[in-house]
């Protein structure tokens, strides 16, 4: 394990967070350094059956058709699948799994599985039966899965990430933090090089 942590503040339903994660990747390919997983509540308000991104952003569709196209052009500069989204859902439960996923496993894949099931599938990730079947394409046990959804067993693990969010001050997703310094947004793989570099992080 590197003695190097940079902490990612990110959320299932965020797009930019599904790009950010993409350069993520790039960025374990070249340092030595662990990536830790901080899930931020993006629209912890949002309802169990979703909110229109109508709703969500106040407007009309034309723009909603914009931002879907420009979100398309810039995952397809990073070869990710992207299909056009009408709806947020709430993603409490998501990252309560994925917290659970990560304490067996911090290489789990369940967290690029939540991604693809919302960004391409268009899937309802707040619903214990999507969840359910992320659970099983990620190799993990659906028992225990549902034992945790149940019972919240991960509640206090993800109100940790949640009020870590608060200390740090991030009130947008992606951030990454290094040594108390962050950047934020979906930075250009460039970028976070140039981020890591400055700490003189070790590369592989």
């Amino acid at each position: 394990m590197s003695s190097h942590k940079l902490e990612v503040f990110t959320d299932y339903v965020c797009p930019w967070c599904y790009l950010g994660d993409s350069r993520v990747k790039k960025l374990k390919k070249i340092f030595d350094v662990d990536i830790q997983i901080i899930h931020f509540p993006l629209h912890p308000d949002t309802p169990k059956e979703g909110k229109s991104l109508l709703d969500l952003f106040g407007t009309n569709q034309e723009d909603i058709d914009n931002k879907n196209q420009n979100m398309k052009n810039l995952m397809s500069n990073e070869n990710l699948p992207y299909s056009n989204r009408t709806h947020t859902f709430n993603s409490r439960l998501a990252q309560e799994i994925g917290s659970w996923a990560q304490s067996l496993d911090n290489k789990t894949s369940i967290h690029d599985n939540f991604f693809e099931a919302y960004f391409v599938k268009g899937l309802n990730i707040g619903l214990e039966s999507v969840i359910l079947e992320i659970v099983a394409k990620s190799g993990l046990d659906e028992n225990e899965a549902n034992d945790i959804i149940k019972n919240r067993i991960f509640k206090s693990s993800v109100d940790k990430d949640w009020e870590k969010s608060r200390t740090y001050g991030v009130t947008g997703v992606p951030t990454y933090v290094y040594n108390n310094h962050n950047v934020v947004g979906a930075q250009p793989i460039e970028n976070l090089v140039e981020f890591l570099n400055h700490f003189g992080v070790s590369k592989l």
